[in-house]
């Protein structure tokens, strides 16, 4: 979504653009290196006989393809090799030559990024990262979520709050579950959205079960766009406590939709577009504190709304846009 979304406004603009996908391959983690190996002997200085006049590098391990005119917009490194190394939802430390693969990471990331014209990055967080692991300064670069003129408040609030997102383990379903069990009003939430791995939803639903908040939560699963618009259109406020997550659609759907975001002090991205008490609500990563900002919203929604409304005024003011993201892209060259 991303790239398509970048793809189509630089075509606004009147250039000529592609997606070039790389296929990727973690696993064996002997694969990265060579996924790495094959990016860098790509060459796409032209296409068709074109030349290519800028190539724009997104992910890992596609920003290592050389071009003499690159700048990159980067979304994130592999992050097993560098904040989620060592940690539970990731896996690469626990190989035998995990740290062998973590070192020819960080090195080709180290010599390799700064070949660009210019280096941007996603999110405040993304640049964090890249600073603190690499000493790479690069230039935070917002851009709007996939279909950001759909997106409104409604005047009707229905008896719920919205979850919006992959079940995934690093989104923290689980947390959210054990937080419902722990909040004093009578709570009610819809979580959407696929799951990346079978025993995930089983071990939700269990866990459901047995905090005894089953009926207080509904499992939609997949939902169209119109869909996810109205269920943002029409809830109390929208939950997002995902652990250092790198930018978040989540946040600014929640901002376009004039509700108020919960979201946790170590969730990363959501960090740099709420404004706590003002646009939206920030706990720490229990199951307590967590329950406590949902009772605030579920008891006070008239300051729900106030900090919804906010929160609209706030995107408004950030320049968010396809046209600020191309103008900084192509101002490299």
């Amino acid at each position: 979504m991303h790239a398509e979304g970048l793809r189509d406004a630089l075509q606004r603009e009147g250039h000529a653009a592609e997606i070039v996908a790389i296929p990727f391959k973690w696993y064996p983690p002997e694969r990265l290196l060579d996924v790495m190996l094959a990016c860098r002997l790509l060459d796409l200085s032209e296409f068709h006989g074109n030349r290519t006049d800028v190539l724009i590098g997104l992910k890992f391990p596609a920003y290592y393809i050389p071009h003499p005119r690159k700048v990159l917009w980067i979304l994130h490194q592999h992050r097993a090799a560098y904040d989620l190394w060592g940690h539970e939802f990731e896996n690469l430390h626990h190989f035998p030559n995990g740290d062998q693969i973590r070192s020819a990471i960080t090195r080709a990331d180290c010599q390799l990024i700064p070949e660009a014209r210019g280096v941007f990055t996603n999110s405040q967080n993304v640049a964090a990262r890249l600073r603190l692991y690499c000493g790479i300064e690069s230039q935070p670069l917002y851009h709007p979520p996939p279909h950001a003129e759909q997106f409104y408040c409604s005047s009707v609030t229905g008896d719920y709050l919205f979850f919006p997102s992959r079940i995934n383990r690093a989104k923290r379903q689980d947390l959210v579950l054990k937080a419902l069990a722990c909040t004093r009003s009578p709570v009610r939430i819809r979580f959407s959205g696929l799951a990346d791995e079978e025993v995930y939803p089983r071990e939700l639903e269990a866990l459901s079960q047995e905090l005894g908040v089953q009926k207080r939560v509904e499992w939609l699963g997949y939902v169209s766009q119109e869909e996810k618009v109205e269920l943002c259109a029409h809830a109390v406020g929208i939950l997002y406590p995902p652990l250092n997550e790198d930018y978040g659609y989540v946040s600014l759907e929640a901002m376009l939709s004039s509700k108020p975001l919960i979201t946790c002090t170590d969730s990363g991205g959501p960090l740099e577009l709420v404004q706590p008490d003002v646009t939206g609500l920030v706990a720490e990563p229990s199951p307590q504190a967590l329950a406590s900002a949902m009772d605030l919203l579920w008891q006070d929604r008239t300051h729900a709304q106030q900090m919804g409304q906010a929160g609209r005024n706030l995107y408004a003011s950030l320049n968010i846009s396809w046209k600020h993201v191309t103008d900084q892209l192509l101002s490299c060259f």
